[in-house]
């Protein structure tokens, strides 16, 4: 799948504030994931490129909706699932934070930074790294304080 186009959103879903994509958009994404595909290979579904895509665009509430097919399919327990974990509760705090809810926003953090220690920080998972996403919580839990700090 690497390489094939991810089709982007027409707009980034923010729950209160703009309409909610149709149920069936993101099936075909969620499609690339299939029962048979092996742990090693997630990362090359569309399901995983695009949910990082989503991520790195802004689509937030998106990014969780394709990631989750991808969770669906790691071993409890196993680091990819604790990645995968932690990547769609980051992408749940960056929500909660365009949503100007910056303490739900740190207490998501936390969760992130929990599912992130239980992975090894010296492997790639999935073809990212631990100490990516510990950089992505920091970012977001500073954006959380100065959104406290302007009440």
């Amino acid at each position: 799948m690497r390489g094939a186009a991810i089709p982007m959103p027409p707009h980034a879903y923010v729950p209160g504030q703009n309409a909610r994509h149709p149920e069936d958009w993101f099936d075909a994404i969620k499609a690339t994931v299939p029962s048979s595909v092996r742990v090693e290979d997630l990362h090359d579904t569309m399901a995983w490129q695009a949910g990082i895509s989503y991520f790195n665009a802004g689509f937030f509430w998106e990014c969780h909706e394709v990631l989750e097919a991808v969770w669906m399919h790691t071993p409890i327990p196993s680091p990819e699932r604790e990645m995968v974990q932690a990547i769609i509760q980051l992408a749940n705090a960056r929500l909660k934070l365009l949503m100007d809810r910056p303490r739900a926003t740190q207490r998501l953090c936390g969760m992130v930074r929990q599912h992130l220690a239980r992975c090894p920080a010296d492997q790639t998972i999935l073809g990212t790294t631990t100490a990516e996403w510990i950089t992505r919580v920091a970012k977001t839990e500073a954006a959380a304080e100065g959104q406290l700090t302007a009440l």
